[in-house]
């Protein structure tokens, strides 16, 4: 007989080595791509080409592209071959990339590193070795280690940037980062735990119309499209909106410092929450939140005040936070146990393509039409995802042996 119980929800140590070990390698990777992010655009001026406003931008996003092209196919690969084999991979090809950005000489140096890096799309992999490695009841405690560990090197990389950038310049930057893709590579293969074994997919398990046409994923996928679209559209206005409030960009990881870490306050609320079987009702809350944040950004923008970015930021990266932990762990609480690798590899995929489409939207709507009208298009965009996640099922609490 079958009864249904709150689940232990303290990690095992096999669980707790798992997640620190993978958090460690999007720590890593993540640094080297938060490093290039502040400075890009400026350093790219002193290359040949740097006067091309435009060619600078797509050397810029030409990442996400590549990213977006690739996560969906390493990660079926990750169900077939086996995570590590595609993560050693993918992170060897990152390096390659960083490699050919460090030696360019040219913008079109920049953005054919750029493209490399981006082909190693291991994001998938990770996250379904993590998924695989811990049970339901801990694993948004797994995925939201992988979220702080991505929001401390990102505040960590807006406080050295500018200084290695002075130091070492940009060719510099990306020389770090290929050594800190090479150190990635030493954790997946003598610190993350073995592979558990897994079943091969059978055709109808793992079909896209399958992951697709299950309600909830399909939410998820729009969501994580949603969540990152407006993150990067956001950035495009905000540090501006810092400046003309009397923040240098030199002072700006003043502000992004302290509201990253925070934030991270949140994370215990959550886990209580998931462990009483409300992660769609956080989800909700979480999505609302972030909508309540972009109206308050566009309340700020005709007389921005430092005050009230600052609030603004702290509620934006609390909410974030929540949903990067959140919405890939509902994600590979889903999806079917054999397909993981695929279905996060979808959800990884259109997380790139928001990163792109969010990079686009915010420069155009900013540049034509000013930029309240980019805090108007994310608050629309937040108002449509809450109505597409409204019905998100509730998960039931795990079963146990009596």
């Amino acid at each position: 007989m079958t009864t249904l119980s709150h689940p232990d929800s303290k990690m095992q140590p096999q669980e707790l080595r798992a997640s620190v070990s993978l958090a460690s390698i999007f720590a890593l990777r993540m640094l080297g791509l938060f490093l290039v992010l502040p400075v890009f655009s400026l350093e790219a001026q002193k290359y040949a080409g740097g006067n091309d406003a435009a060619w600078v931008g797509l050397a810029m996003g030409v990442y996400g592209l590549t990213q977006a092209c690739l996560q969906l196919p390493l990660g079926m690969a990750s169900d077939r071959v086996g995570r590590k084999p595609v993560m050693v991979a993918g992170l060897l090809v990152f390096a390659l990339g960083s490699l050919i950005a460090a030696l360019a000489d040219s913008v079109t140096g920049l953005l054919i590193g750029r493209a490399v890096q981006g082909a190693g799309a291991i994001s998938a992999a990770v996250t379904a070795l993590l998924a695989d490695q811990t049970r339901d009841a801990v694993r948004t405690k797994g995925m939201a280690m992988v979220g702080a560990s991505i929001g401390l090197v990102f505040a960590l990389a807006m406080v050295l940037a500018p200084v290695l950038a002075a130091h070492i310049g940009l060719m510099g930057i990306f020389a770090l980062t290929a050594v800190l893709a090479l150190l990635g590579i030493g954790v997946v293969l003598w610190w993350v735990p073995p592979e558990p074994s897994r079943q091969v997919a059978p055709p109808q398990a793992s079909s896209f119309g399958t992951l697709f046409r299950h309600p909830a994923l399909a939410r998820l996928f729009f969501g994580v499209f949603v969540l990152h679209a407006v993150q990067i559209a956001m950035w495009v206005v905000v540090p501006g909106l810092l400046v003309q409030a009397g923040l240098a960009k030199a002072d700006q990881w003043q502000v992004y410092l302290p509201t990253v870490l925070l934030s991270f306050l949140a994370m215990g609320v959550l886990f209580r929450l998931e462990r009483r079987g409300h992660q769609a009702r956080v989800l909700l809350g979480a999505i609302a939140l972030l909508g309540v944040v972009q109206l308050g950004f566009l309340a700020t923008t005709q007389l921005p005040a430092l005050p009230v970015l600052a609030l603004c930021l702290l509620v934006f990266f609390m909410a974030f936070n929540v949903l990067e932990a959140s919405q890939p762990s509902l994600t590979s609480k889903l999806a079917p146990a054999a397909a993981r690798g695929k279905a996060l590899g979808v959800y990884n995929t259109l997380q790139s393509l928001g990163f792109f489409a969010g990079g686009a939207l915010g420069g155009w709507v900013s540049q034509a039409f000013g930029t309240s009208a980019v805090f108007v298009s994310t608050s629309l965009l937040m108002v449509l995802w809450l109505v597409v996640a409204w019905r998100m099922p509730q998960l039931p609490l795990a079963t146990k042996q009596p």
